[in-house]
């Protein structure tokens, strides 16, 4: 294989080696480049403790396959790997299915193409045929995003109207229930290192009612029972003692409370008030939504509150305390909707 390689092949070789952690791997491409050097099979061979077939068999990989092929792990059981038609078929197999595990994949590769590979080297391929593994993105099943895109653009037709004294406020309800929420951290690893946090046997919950000042970062917090048009209205009142002067633009979503005959009349009385409502099925477009999800992340996760009080005092502490984390909202609680790419909803069915 002398004089066999172009420079950019053995920049791409050289560069692959300093990446690769795999001493197998690393063996692989220093056999090849060696071959270039116009070393001896037999040569290389002894060196890198390896046989003379095994390093024809990578030569054939990397002159098939370039550096990807040199470099994937498998063991195919006597079976051909798949064909440039087979991977293409397999990549869209999978952007339409999504497999929990590699196994997974390696075990439907098997039944579709009678092709064996082990869990690392389907691994390998997936990297190679531009896969990740990460969580898919949850979408509302009937996301209409041309009224998204004409609800942003009357807020941002509200800001640019705004008065003096006016302000912009986004309003929710949200049900946290009194009980321990596992979440990932950092925990020493071992089985007798193992962390376990006590759970609660109740589903007592908080019923909060409230609104956020995207500005200000200011909240008016409301704990009810049971959240309906009385709790809309309390909050209301609490909003306009604590904005006296100019017009309150208020967004928030289709909730039957919103539109009851009793909330109704108090709008007629309180002309100021102004609600907006966001379309159907778009949590994205009401920011109070990240706060509440702040909230679990800094109150409920991995906490244990043995009383429903201590659960309740710890709530109502974190939204009149914000300020302590004034540094993480400040780029959290935006008005940079999070949008839907329109072949996330095309994809829908």
């Amino acid at each position: 294989m002398p004089n066999l390689l172009t420079p950019t092949q053995i920049t791409s070789l050289r560069e692959a080696h300093r990446q690769t952690r795999d001493k197998r791997l690393a063996d692989r491409i220093k056999a090849v480049l060696a071959l270039a050097a116009g070393h001896e099979y037999v040569e290389i061979a002894e060196i890198l403790l390896l046989d003379e077939t095994t390093l024809r068999r990578y030569v054939e990989r990397f002159q098939q396959d370039g550096v990807d092929g040199l470099l994937e792990s498998r063991y195919s059981g006597g079976a051909s790997d798949l064909t440039t038609v087979q991977q293409q078929e397999l990549t869209k197999y999978l952007e339409a299915n999504t497999f929990p595990t590699a196994s997974a994949v390696s075990a439907y590769i098997e039944k579709k193409y009678q092709v064996k590979y082990t869990s690392n080297g389907v691994t390998k391929l997936l990297h190679r045929l531009g896969f990740s593994y990460k969580k898919p993105r949850v979408i509302p099943g009937k996301v209409n995003l041309e009224k998204q895109a004409e609800f942003v653009e009357e807020y941002e037709q509200i800001k640019a109207r705004l008065g003096k004294n006016d302000s912009i406020h986004f309003m929710d309800a949200s049900h946290p229930t009194h009980n321990t929420t596992p979440s990932y951290g950092w925990i020493k690893k071992g089985k007798k290192h193992d962390k376990f946090i006590p759970t609660n046997t109740g589903r007592a919950r908080l019923n909060l009612h409230g609104t956020l000042n995207l500005e200000t970062k200011d909240t008016t917090m409301l704990t009810a029972e049971t959240v309906n048009y009385q709790t809309v209205i309390e909050t209301l009142n609490r909003l306009i003692k604590k904005y006296p002067h100019g017009k309150i633009h208020l967004i928030l979503d289709n909730a039957r409370y919103y539109h009851s005959k009793e909330v109704a009349t108090w709008r007629r009385h309180h002309t100021r008030v102004k609600l907006h409502f966001i379309p159907p099925y778009s949590p994205n477009l009401n920011i109070i939504e990240r706060l509440w999800l702040y909230y679990h992340k800094k109150v409920t996760h991995n906490r244990y509150f043995p009383r429903f009080e201590n659960f309740r005092q710890a709530t109502l502490y974190f939204f009149r305390h914000l300020s302590r984390y004034e540094t993480d909202l400040a780029t959290l609680l935006t008005d940079n909707f999070q949008t839907y790419p329109a072949t996330a909803v095309a994809n829908l069915s």
